[in-house]
């Protein structure tokens, strides 16, 4: 299963837009960037399934377009107009060569999924490695109207619970991929110390 992040070259404010290749092939996330389609294209000639984390603009901007261009189910939480298969907690999704278990994360969106497999975890704006305000173990802004720390902090925790050690790396839908060090910190690791410092309750963004 290789993983490419097709928004990494984006000149505007988007997530991180995954895509996974082997069996299956998967978008997690479509992003905010124009012509992210024409970088999928660069990759693969066709696309299975598009699987949503949630869906702030940053994360389906571009959602309609990859589904004229390729046609592929999409997977969401919520309901959207491109929706084929509605996810819920404990549900699987078959991404490249793993199958993926839904985590329900709400907190900083309410619509907000998780993703374990094996060896990787895709945790869209739950949990990221860095983001400008932390480093090594940070968590989505919880300051905005609809959004709760205390939801969040759940979600952390519960995500931790079901993180296998078997899970090396951590694709996030903001910041750098993590990928784990046998001589340093675990994929849980990170997760932990996001949920220490989002309960500490203190503003992620002081000035925001």
């Amino acid at each position: 299963m290789d993983v490419f992040n097709v928004t990494a070259d984006a000149e505007q404010f988007t997530c991180n837009a995954y895509l996974v290749t082997g069996e299956r092939t998967v978008l997690v996330d479509a992003g905010s960037m124009p012509g992210v389609v024409d970088v999928v294209a660069d990759h693969v000639d066709t696309l299975d399934a598009v699987v949503v984390t949630h869906q702030h603009s940053d994360h389906v901007d571009q959602l309609d377009a990859v589904c004229e261009r390729f046609g592929p189910e999409v997977y969401a939480y919520a309901e959207h107009p491109q929706r084929t298969d509605a996810l819920d907690d404990g549900d699987t999704v078959e991404m490249g060569d793993e199958t993926f278990e839904v985590v329900y994360t709400p907190g900083h969106a309410a619509d907000h999924i998780s993703l374990v497999g094996e060896t990787a975890l895709f945790s869209g704006d739950v949990v990221v490695h860095n983001d400008g305000a932390f480093d090594n173990g940070s968590f989505g802004r919880t300051d905005l109207p609809g959004q709760s720390r205390e939801r969040l902090i759940q979600s952390i925790s519960q995500l931790l619970d079901r993180l296998p050690d078997s899970v090396t790396t951590m694709y996030a839908g903001h910041g750098d991929v993590f990928a784990a060090d046998p001589d340093g910190d675990s994929v849980r690791d990170v997760v932990r110390r996001a949920l220490l410092r989002a309960e500490e309750r203190q503003p992620k963004y002081p000035d925001g």
